[in-house]
């Protein structure tokens, strides 16, 4: 990753540096839960969830820890999992307070509520239930005055903060315990509803058309391809915002010319998208180990506790696990809201670089700490809400299939490929309504009466 390279302050810091930048469900809650459904276990599988590639399986078995079987077993387990947690979410409305997958294999899916009643609904679905005190909506409005009072504030000793859905709080990482009770006396918030990680890590920015390869920024700095994208006829790939600003010139990994970045957004969120000459074509392929390929199928995002790998032009090809979504980050040139941490290493360079969950395209490095020696913390700028905020369609293997049409341009309820969907959204197609299970980007195959791991009839 790298950080803008524009004629700024910040250009200095990011050389001093040395690099590493490294859904609210809207539910109506009813007063009383809903009766149990009928026990009947959810089977669907995300679209090619049962045809990982041998290099992400062996990437899983190195990083992880491993066995084949189990390598093979988890990336189901978890597309499984996705599917049944997204109909719970629909059906706890506010009372859902976030899931997560477990085990060597992700054998198990956890999902909590904060109302006990709701536990044989869970378990109906072959979930544990967590009964816990607060829901995700009011965990992230803690998370939200905590954004706001560093919008106003200095967070050097306060780097990272995000909701927890496994101990069902707010945990902010600190330098120290006064470091952070300071932070959160700022916000306004009571102390009982943050955690506090101390570590003496702070994320920085990786500095220094297959995802993961090099590409160069005004002849100066290195970043990576993230993942081939279109935005109408125009072909271009999807990077961090850290790495350029609209209007920086980029060379390939030949340095030979490339394209230019159309869109760039940096503190705040870290996303962007290159648009590339004609020379240049996008493909669904992310670059694995020993010059292989992985070739994207669609971007439906991973549940906490899942298997992600990524690709880099430093460090290469390696994986790990989600910690946690909706982490905000402050970087010393700003902070960064809605990215997901993980446990795979990166160093500078990698920036910008692919994450995939299987065949899934999951977001683009932002930063991090730590390197690929002795291990490391890295965060990734979730691929939807770039794709959406540029509008952009993900470059996939099925992309061939159907044309997507643009966002503005289709019936406001009525299902359509290119549109990024959140759990819960609701949709109409051929005559019924649907209701999304699971965050991705609509693929020209993969309609609502096609794809019941993504969509619940209604």
């Amino acid at each position: 990753m790298v950080g803008r390279h524009a004629a700024r302050s910040r250009r200095a810091a990011l050389t001093a540096l040395g690099a590493l930048v490294l859904a609210a469900l809207p539910a109506t809650a009813s007063a009383a839960p809903p009766a149990a459904p009928e026990p009947q276990r959810v089977t669907a599988l995300t679209p090619a969830a049962g045809k990982a590639p041998a290099r992400v399986l062996r990437a899983m078995e190195r990083d992880l820890g491993l066995t084949p079987g189990q390598a093979a077993a988890r990336l189901v387990n978890e597309a499984e999992a996705g599917t049944r947690a997204g109909m719970l979410r629909n059906t706890l409305g506010d009372r859902f307070a976030g899931a997560w997958v477990s085990g060597a294999a992700s054998a198990e899916l956890t999902v909590a509520t904060t109302d006990a009643a709701d536990t044989a609904a869970i378990e109906a679905q072959g979930a544990r239930a967590a009964v816990v005190e607060k829901g995700l909506g009011e965990l992230r409005a803690v998370k939200e005055k905590l954004d706001a009072a560093a919008a106003r504030t200095q967070t050097p000793k306060t780097p990272v903060w995000y909701v927890d859905v496994r101990t069902n709080r707010v945990v902010v990482q600190a330098t120290s315990r006064s470091a952070a009770a300071a932070f959160v006396e700022a916000a306004g918030v009571e102390d009982q509803m943050v955690g506090v990680r101390i570590s003496p890590h702070r994320p920085r920015v990786l500095e220094d058309l297959v995802g993961g390869d090099a590409y160069y920024i005004n002849g100066q700095a290195r970043c990576s391809v993230g993942f081939s994208v279109t935005q109408d006829a125009q072909q271009g790939f999807a990077t961090a915002g850290h790495c350029g600003d609209p209007g920086d010139a980029t060379t390939g990994f030949d340095q030979a010319d490339q394209g230019t970045f159309r869109a760039s957004t940096f503190p705040g969120k870290d996303m962007a998208w290159v648009g590339v000459n004609p020379d240049w074509t996008a493909t669904p392929d992310v670059r694995a180990q020993n010059g292989q390929k992985v070739q994207v199928t669609g971007s439906v995002e991973a549940l906490v506790g899942a298997s992600v790998c990524r690709s880099g032009s430093t460090t290469g090809w390696h994986c790990g696990t989600v910690r946690q979504h909706d982490t905000s980050v402050s970087y010393p040139e700003g902070t960064v809201d809605g990215l997901t941490e993980t446990t795979v290493c990166a160093e500078p360079g990698d920036s910008g670089g692919p994450f995939v969950a299987g065949t899934q395209a999951q977001g683009t490095t932002s930063g991090g700490s730590g390197d690929c020696t002795n291990g490391g913390t890295t965060f990734y700028q979730p691929i939807n809400p770039l794709l959406s905020d540029f509008g952009l369609t993900l470059t996939t293997t099925s992309a061939s299939a159907g044309t997507p049409a643009p966002q503005d341009n289709a019936a406001a309820d009525a299902w359509a490929a290119g549109r990024v969907y959140e759990v819960g959204a609701t949709v109409s197609h051929a005559g019924l309504r649907y209701r999304c299970l699971q965050s991705h980007q609509a693929q020209g195959v993969w309609s609502p009466e096609n794809t019941p791991a993504l969509w619940q009839r209604v």
